[in-house]
């Protein structure tokens, strides 16, 4: 158990942590165990979300239902559908209707975009529209230094979060960092609507990305690093793996890019000019079993 004292220390650091009790989120079902004993459990709900841009419907994603405008933001804005210094007008969300339209200054038309897409290894079925490396030419991430004390601390951190994935699994988690500060927390069942939701909040708030660590709780495939660098992140870590394209696309662009980070050990397989190693890993901070992530279901 995390001490109470801890617990509140821990969830201070967030501008926004999960909220695993908040209702609609989870379901109490019943069945029945491998000897036939009852049991009752909390799932994860889904839900249909339609986004809108203008006029024009862009896609239906399945999300567990929290924060649709930043989902929808992040969303257009990692498609390249919104321009860096977009005017928005505004974000409406009909909760009934479950449709979210972001409604912007300049007349928008993404219909040759939209006849062109790419179903992502992400869970859920994660769609990218268009070229999925189009725009990746014009990256170019700043040359932040990372401690490695900043990444065991942030790692210690989350992994003691209270949060749907510990209440009750087959979701993923995504967190923007400062240091060894996490800042904001957004779960869902595909990886890449909670990176989406991190992305609408940094446009909806104005946040600087240059200096910020994306963790994730699932695998760094290809989409994972291209949203991450498109939001000019400069490092993506994860308790979980790679996939090989991830890994070319990551040191293509030079993002830092940092995986099975479990207890005293991690893997840098890009990047690692930004790691200033400052820790002796013997001395990192190593939790209980119980919080060690093996990843989401």
């Amino acid at each position: 158990m995390v001490k109470s004292s801890d617990l509140t220390e821990i969830l201070s650091e967030y501008l926004i942590a999960p909220d695993p009790g908040r209702p609609g989120l989870t379901r109490g079902v019943t069945g029945h165990d491998e000897h036939g004993a009852a049991v009752s459990l909390s799932v994860v709900e889904e839900r249909p979300l339609t986004i809108y841009l203008n006029r024009q419907e862009i896609v239906t994603a399945m999300t567990i239902g929290d924060y649709p405008e930043y989902l929808a933001l992040g969303f257009l804005r990692n498609q390249g559908m919104l321009s860096p210094g977009e005017d928005i007008l505004r974000v409406d969300y009909d909760e009934e209707l479950e449709v979210v339209v972001v409604r912007t200054a300049r007349e928008t038309n993404y219909e040759e975009k939209l006849q062109k897409k790419t179903r992502t290894s992400g869970c859920a079925v994660g769609t990218v529209f268009g070229d999925m490396m189009e725009g990746l030419e014009d990256v170019q991430l700043p040359a932040t230094p990372v401690k490695t004390s900043w990444l065991y601390a942030l790692a210690h951190k989350i992994n003691r979060t209270p949060s749907l994935y510990l209440e009750a699994g087959a979701i993923h988690g995504t967190v923007l960092c400062h240091q060894d500060r996490p800042l904001v927390y957004m779960e869902d069942v595909g990886r890449h609507n909670a990176v989406d939701k991190i992305a609408g909040w940094m446009l909806s708030e104005g946040v600087d990305a240059s200096d910020k660590i994306l963790y994730t709780t699932g695998r760094m495939t290809s989409e994972m690093v291209i949203k991450t660098a498109m939001m000019g992140i400069p490092v993506l870590a994860s308790r979980s793996g790679f996939t090989a394209w991830g890994v070319e696309i990551a040191q293509q662009v030079g993002l830092t890019l940092i995986g099975r980070m479990k207890g005293q050990r991690f893997v840098c397989l890009s990047g690692d000019a930004r790691l200033e190693r400052d820790m002796d890993p013997r001395d990192a901070p190593v939790e209980a079993k119980k919080y060690r992530r093996k990843g989401a279901e």
